[in-house]
């Protein structure tokens, strides 16, 4: 079982997008399931809408959930799980205030060392816990053994005792925090392989340790995916618009290409163009880079091109194409949904005539609408020189501006069989 839990906090990046869809990919290959958890337990941070936003987003990119979750609706499972490990003496109650916390956290900055909790409420005796008014969080057990697991694309990772605290699993709020929400979920989802991003780490440890200290023993395997750089080999932020996959989608390109660039990234790949569905046959997490992944718009723009040529004709009327053929056709000019669009469009609008061509397209537009169209451009051509005389550029501008609203773009003999059997209407406007 694979899941996908994000927070509804804000606009998925891409690389919460790349970690849903290698979770998608692997549960399609060995048919275990596909989780939604939407992490809302967060309140203060929660941005009414996101969740339904996240959810558009996966549909838009073809990735199907078995199961949704809001990790809230476990809030009374997460309490349960805890006051058993404290029945069990595996956690105990902890009455620091946050005043006293933060001091103690200044003071290990101070002496260049990291924070970690000293234990302080660890051996508090029975009376010394019934008789404390102050309200307590509930902290798990510092270990006192060495933790490993094997990432399936980092290879052993190791945390040695003195790097691992004990950690607050419930807040004094009776909230849960991330890791133990988490550890809990996924035991409860029955979830066998987490893919996530290499920031998690670090809490691998920390949720293994909750679940052993359940006495849990299914195993779950981890791959965690190195971060995605900028081209200037900074890590990706909120000021960088193509790290937002709305920002990229808005922008014009199609959910298809964004995803095959973001398997792409990174990996070894038996071809460089593909969908969501050709990759779930070859796709391989251990083939994934160690290093980061770099970001380049330009690389997605050569593959959304790709996308456009191999799409249906039923999905680029769906895309808001009036003409596939046309839409194909222009990907030699331009790579992104609007631009392309806005082309096709140009040649069925009015035209606005330059005035120093206006005589010139006059006198073609009329042999055109009183013609009966050739076969061939080269045809129509020699029709036309031979009734109006033009030749050169005289000939070839205003029959551009007519044909097309522009002055530049891609060669006429090619665009002529596309617009061939509309030409009078297109010439008329």
């Amino acid at each position: 079982m694979y899941r996908f839990a994000p927070s509804p906090t804000g606009d998925m990046h891409i690389g919460n997008l790349r970690v849903a869809i290698f979770n998608y990919i692997a549960s399609l290959q060995d048919k275990s399931g596909f989780v939604l958890r939407i992490e809302d337990t967060d309140k203060e941070r929660n941005i009414e809408g996101k969740d339904e936003q996240i959810m558009e987003i996966l549909k838009k990119f073809g990735i199907k959930w078995d199961t949704l979750y809001y990790q809230s609706k476990n809030l009374k499972f997460h309490q349960e799980f805890a006051a058993r490990l404290l029945i069990d003496k595996k956690a105990f109650l902890c009455f620091c205030d946050d005043e006293t916390l933060e001091a103690k956290r200044e003071e290990a900055a101070k002496n260049g060392k990291a924070y970690r909790y000293d234990g302080s409420c660890e051996n508090l005796s029975d009376d010394e816990v019934l008789n404390n008014p102050r309200p307590a969080a509930l902290r798990l057990k510092a270990p006192k053994t060495t933790q490993k697991f094997i990432d399936k694309i980092k290879g052993e990772i190791v945390f040695e005792p003195e790097n691992i605290d004990s950690f607050v699993l419930l807040r004094a709020d009776k909230t849960p925090t991330y890791n133990f929400a988490c550890a809990i979920d996924d035991m409860l989802e029955g979830v066998t392989m987490i893919i996530r991003g290499e920031d998690h780490v670090s809490n691998t440890p920390k949720q293994n340790l909750i679940r052993e200290a359940l006495g849990y023993t299914q195993e779950i395997s981890y791959a965690h995916l190195p971060i995605i750089l900028n081209m200037e080999g900074k890590k990706m932020s909120k000021r960088d618009n193509s790290s937002s996959v709305s920002y990229l989608l808005q922008k014009g390109y199609m959910p298809e290409a964004i995803a095959n660039y973001l398997i792409l990234i990174g990996n070894k790949t038996p071809c460089e163009i593909f969908t969501l569905e050709q990759a779930a046959s070859w796709f391989d997490i251990s083939n994934i880079s160690r290093s980061p992944a770099k970001f380049s718009e330009e690389k997605l723009a050569q593959i959304n091109r790709e996308h456009i040529k191999l799409a249906s004709d039923d999905r680029l009327v769906e895309l808001g194409f009036s003409s596939p053929d046309l839409a194909r056709f222009y990907t030699q000019e331009s790579s992104q949904i609007p631009e392309i669009i806005a082309k096709i469009e140009a040649i069925n609008a009015p035209k606005i005539i330059p005035q120093q061509w206006q005589k010139e397209a006059d006198e073609i537009r009329k042999v055109i609408l009183n013609m009966q169209i050739p076969h061939s451009f080269e045809e129509l051509k020699i029709v036309i020189a031979d009734e109006t005389n033009l030749k050169g550029k005289a000939l070839f501008m205003p029959l551009r501006l007519l044909l097309t609203g522009a002055e530049h773009g891609p060669e006429l003999k090619d665009l002529y069989p596309l617009i061939k059997s509309d030409i009078k209407e297109i010439v008329a406007k």
